[in-house]
């Protein structure tokens, strides 16, 4: 069984709108199966198709974009290369890795206009300026970004759809699950927390009984490509982007979680990483969430650069990254998580992974906190901001996020004190089943990909 992607009916979406008149850019993380999704649709849609992966592609299929005077020519040599007869309206062509050949991008703008064939690109590092210093970005492409698996694509592989419609019936009807009902859900969260995202290690871990080494060995591969890539990063920054990205759990580790530069860098200031950190957060490795000053209309409008924090992009992934192999041996990392018996770090999961669902539904990330004078330390700490992103009935939702079952409402108390004219729901995402108290609504983490 192949693991369904949701993202597949927003393609549809694409090919029904714009009948030709837009390419599709599907833009995400490396292994995420962009793909593998791309093809499928092809084979599903299309009479033919030719996927061009620009990872392989020979010197005669490069040079024909030199030749887009004529059409006729430049679509003899894609039939004649990949062996694949196409036909006018009824084929797609696939431009995968676009990234590693920006002229194939600027390309669209008349293969769109020629209006015989579809198009799909995809790539990752779409917006970094050394893919697009040198062409004109094309304006007949739609954008989508793709994620990793979520939560309910994961149920949904694992055999769990009829427990994944129990649960929105019971958000619906803001009502707990039944109490065995609830132990299973959390249980299969926290395996999907710990397995993560990454189709790879999804399969794996199935295919071989549930196995998290097995998914922890596909991790640790992707790792490696991720650190690969970072070295590939332009060279007046590279170490920089490597030096964030390999304190990544040491930072979320931390009480505050966000990036402290003197720990990397003994006079480092944020304007000398803001390159570094728009390179993590456009590879999509990583989501960085900012803090908002002021929670008003337009968040990013209040946006403080010099306070953020970098959560990885999959946590299955953050898992790997966070601990050796011999650490997770050693200390049974996997067994104590599924008990509920290590403290440890799990703080650090369990926000790495709503920063994940938070991300995947198209939404910035944004927290909130205060200092105390007179305390000398934040007095107020909200994890995440989310808006109803309306421009004039606009309401903010204050997010915390609790690994244990015991835990204080203070800051969300405070918050509300004083920004209660803007609140719309307050939010306690924690491992207890679903409650109303008074306006605060909790809700166990395998809920949240419904708020």
């Amino acid at each position: 069984m192949e693991i369904k992607r949701n993202i597949y009916n927003k393609i549809a979406d694409w090919k029904k709108q714009t009948n030709g008149t837009k390419a599709l850019l599907i833009e995400g993380a490396r292994r995420i199966g962009k793909s593998t999704v791309a093809e499928k649709f092809a084979k599903n849609e299309y009479k033919t198709y030719i996927l061009i992966d620009f990872n392989k592609a020979g010197k005669k299929v490069k040079d024909a974009f030199n030749y887009l005077d004529n059409m006729d020519v430049f679509f003899q040599t894609l039939t004649l290369e990949y062996n694949t007869r196409l036909f006018q309206r009824e084929s797609l062509i696939i431009f995968d890795e676009i990234q590693k050949f920006p002229k194939a991008r600027e390309a669209i703008k008349y293969l769109v206009a020629d209006g015989r064939y579809d198009y799909i690109e995809t790539g990752s590092l779409i917006s970094i300026k050394e893919n697009v210093q040198n062409i004109t970005i094309p304006s007949e492409e739609r954008k989508i970004q793709m994620y990793p698996v979520t939560f309910e694509e994961f149920m949904i592989y694992m055999d769990e759809e009829i427990l994944l419609d129990y649960i929105k019936e019971c958000f619906e009807n803001r009502q707990p699950l039944d109490r065995e009902m609830h132990n299973k859900a959390m249980r299969l969260f926290k395996e999907y927390m710990l397995v993560g995202g990454m189709p790879q290690a999804i399969v794996a871990y199935k295919k071989n009984g549930r196995d998290f080494n097995a998914a922890d060995i596909e991790k640790r591969d992707i790792l490696s490509l991720y650190e690969d890539d970072i070295k590939k990063a332009a060279k007046r920054y590279q170490s920089k982007v490597s030096a964030i990205f390999d304190n990544i759990p040491g930072f979320l580790s931390s009480h505050e979680k966000r990036i402290i530069l003197k720990e990397i860098e003994k006079n480092g200031t944020f304007d000398r990483y803001d390159e570094p950190l728009f390179w993590l957060g456009d590879s999509m490795i990583c989501n960085l969430c900012y803090k908002c000053n002021d929670p008003n209309i337009g968040l990013a409008l209040n946006r403080n650069d010099s306070y953020v924090k970098c959560y990885m992009g999959d946590t299955g992934l953050l898992v790997s990254h966070a601990f050796s192999e011999n650490e997770i041996t050693d200390v049974q990392l996997y067994k104590q998580i599924m008990d509920g018996k290590l403290s440890l770090n799990q703080g650090m999961l369990y926000e790495n992974v709503i920063s994940q669902i938070i991300t995947a539904s198209g939404r910035k990330l944004y927290f909130y906190t205060r200092y105390s004078e007179k305390k000398h330390r934040n007095d107020i700490e909200i994890d995440f901001i989310i808006s109803n992103e309306s421009k004039t009935m606009f309401k903010i939702s204050p997010i915390e996020v609790k690994s244990s079952k015991n835990y204080t409402t203070s800051s969300l108390l405070a918050f509300k004190e004083i920004f209660k004219k803007r609140i719309d729901t307050q939010i306690i995402v924690h491992p207890k089943n679903f409650s109303v108290d008074d306006d605060v609504i909790k809700i166990p983490p395998y809920m949240m990909y419904l708020i």
